[in-house]
This record gives structure tokens, sequence and C-alpha cells, in this order.
């Protein structure tokens, strides 16, 4: 499988080696439409209880996070308070994000 370019494999580790979120794969949106559009796709068929802070897992088991472009931008700005709005607006979020909600939160 390709994505942007990149080669991937998924193997069938049997027993042993499992999926888990220590892998995730980030899609990087600049709208809530993409956002939308790409979450609507892969949560499709996915774990409904894996679904928190624009995380979920796809219908195969596999970590996704779905985020706003500039996410990291907001929550590591020198600002302390800019981040720590952004943060805790974030940690609300109990599915899919809000890019609205967070982008307030950033400009306070």
């Amino acid at each position: 499988m390709k994505l942007e370019g990149q080669t991937f494999v998924g193997l069938n580790g049997g027993p042993h080696f499992k999926f888990n979120e220590a892998i995730s794969f980030i899609v990087n949106c600049d709208s809530q439409e993409e956002i939308d559009y790409y979450w609507d796709r892969l949560s499709e068929g996915g774990d409904e209880k894996a679904q928190v802070c624009g995380w979920l897992k796809d219908k195969y088991g596999v970590s996704w996070q779905i985020v706003p472009s500039n996410l990291n931008e907001w929550i590591s700005d020198t600002n302390p308070e800019k981040s720590e709005r952004v943060m805790k607006a974030l940690l609300q979020t109990k599915k899919k994000i809000d890019m609205n909600a967070l982008m307030k939160a950033y400009e306070g």
C-alpha cells in the first residue's frame, strides 16, 4: 500500500504480534470538511470505543489521528495560556475534533 508516495506493508504476525496504539497514522487536515471526510471514512466499521480526542481505530484495528494541520503549533505555543486552553479543549473532545472549537480556544 502507498500513502503519500511512501510504501507501507502490514503483516499478519500471528498471535505474538498484534496491532496496538503504539503505531498510528496522522492525517493532518486544513479544514473541518477534511476532518469530517477522513473521520467518516476511516471510522466506518471501526471500534467506536476507541474514538476519542481525534483518534480512531478503523475496521482493521489500525489507529489513526485525524487532526488539524496546525494542532502541534497550537499546543506548543510559547504563550502557556494559549497552549493550555487548546489542550483543555482537545481533552474535552469526545470523538471527532471540532477544529473551530480548538481555533477559538487558541485565539482566546
